[in-house]
């Protein structure tokens, strides 16, 4: 599985972004998809999960209630709303998949890594 984030740009403080992240390959259904997000001098921050079925999700206390995670299997796309956007969320976006595992907020567990796309809030 390959994946790609896109949609990332310059918003001010308060506006809304939607990031995709698509797939090619064989199989996306089967895999959970997590979003993260790296700003700089940081370490890697976890933002949120969907799992394999679509049915549930999984949110950072960070982004929780600013953000919803969906997915199109049919589209092999995952997407990430963003919502009152502040300038602490100013960071590279990426999208990770995590083969035959239902939903998980572990790094470790994601096998496939999508290059990331940058979101910069001003203020």
């Amino acid at each position: 599985v390959q994946l790609q984030a896109s949609g990332g740009g310059l918003v001010q403080a308060g506006g809304s972004l939607r990031l995709s992240c698509t797939a090619s390959g064989r199989d996306f259904g089967s895999h959970s998809v997590g979003w993260f997000r790296q700003a700089p001098g940081l370490e890697r921050e976890f933002v949120g999960a969907i799992s394999r079925s679509g049915g549930s999700t999984y949110y950072a206390d960070s982004v929780k209630g600013r953000v919803t995670i969906s997915r199109d299997d049919a589209l092999n796309s995952v997407y990430l709303q963003m919502n009152s956007l502040k300038p602490e969320d100013t960071a590279v976006y990426c999208c990770a998949a995590a083969p035959n595992i239902w939903m998980t907020k572990n790094v470790a567990e994601y096998e496939y890594w999508g290059q990331g796309t940058l979101v910069t809030v001003s203020s």
